[in-house]
């Protein structure tokens, strides 16, 4: 009996730090929403974008380089391209871009469909798909419908509009990424990889944004766009990934993934708080019947992954 309790106190033990890093990524990805929303309020959004991740990309390459870590080679590049494409360029680039136009928290749900996209690309594939993807699928699309019931007056504003849009995009791109990552992994270090991936598309966003002319000069982001950014690298693009990726190697798959349910609660609650963002019981029933769709859905694809 004392041998079990021991053991039973070594596992508690050995959890606890990453149960601490589970809660700081829960919490603290679904606060990087409102400061992508506080930032774009002053500076282009996509030039806020391509700064952050030119910054983040640094301090990622720095760090590899003084750990002497090799290059990728070849075709290494090609997949790492496309990827910066896919999840930075596009993914990130869009959803910064899209919550200028809407809230905070309806970004936050909406980024949090991509699971969607892959089940949808999965069935157009031909492919198995478990019964729970479905009805998970059909209860999110239920749960949005909702939602969007709370903003149908705000889709006569074609800013409005073009935020959602411009949102959905970025989920789909992600779906993409993620797919074509599982695809085409490859032998390189992926936090390497990761870096490199967000140089790439901080030189293509801010390469853009100055030829469009649509960027502003450096000396002219004032400090609130600033502390932004700074947030939105140390926090979201350094801390809370490392503790996100400390998290998903310590703990069982099920309970490191919780925090994509929590995330948008965080985002939609601050949102209220800090920005006065419409906080129903409309947009909590849908939010909520969305997450329970997505809960079905990233359970039943776990499910494909183990068979």
């Amino acid at each position: 009996m004392k041998r079990i309790y021991n053991k039973f106190q070594a596992q508690k033990a050995s959890l606890g730090l990453p149960i601490i890093a589970l809660i700081w990524v829960s919490i603290f990805w679904g606060t990087t929403w409102l400061a992508s929303k506080e930032g774009v309020k002053y500076m282009p959004a996509f030039q806020l974008a391509g700064v952050r991740q030119l910054i983040a990309s640094l301090c990622y390459i720095a760090f590899f380089l003084w750990k002497k870590e090799k290059f990728p080679k070849g075709k290494q590049w090609v997949t790492i391209f496309i990827l910066a494409l896919l999840n930075f360029t596009f993914s990130n680039g869009l959803s910064t871009w899209g919550i200028k136009y809407i809230s905070s928290g309806l970004g936050a749900i909406i980024g949090a469909i991509f699971p969607l996209w892959i089940v949808l690309f999965s069935l157009i594939k031909g492919e198995k798909i478990k019964k729970n993807a479905i009805i998970g699928l059909l209860v999110c699309f239920g749960g949005i419908l909702v939602i969007f019931n709370e903003y149908l007056a705000d889709f006569i504003n074609p800013n409005f509009t073009f935020g959602i849009v411009l949102s959905i995009i970025s989920t789909i791109t992600w779906a993409i990424g993620s797919i074509y990552t599982k695809q085409k992994a490859s032998d390189f270090n992926p936090y390497f990889s990761l870096g490199l991936q967000l140089l790439i598309s901080s030189i293509l966003i801010l390469g853009v944004t100055t030829a469009t002319g649509n960027a502003v000069s450096i000396l002219e982001i004032p400090l609130k766009s600033w502390l932004a950014i700074g947030y939105l690298v140390i926090i979201g693009s350094i801390l809370t990934s490392l503790a996100f990726v400390y998290a998903l190697q310590n703990l069982p798959t099920e309970l490191s993934s919780i925090y994509a349910y929590i995330n948008p609660i965080i985002a939609i609650l601050l949102g209220a708080i800090v920005f006065n963002e419409p906080l129903t019981w409309l947009l909590a029933t849908g939010g909520f019947i969305t997450l329970l769709g997505l809960y079905l859905v990233n359970q039943a694809l776990k499910k494909n992954k183990k068979n």
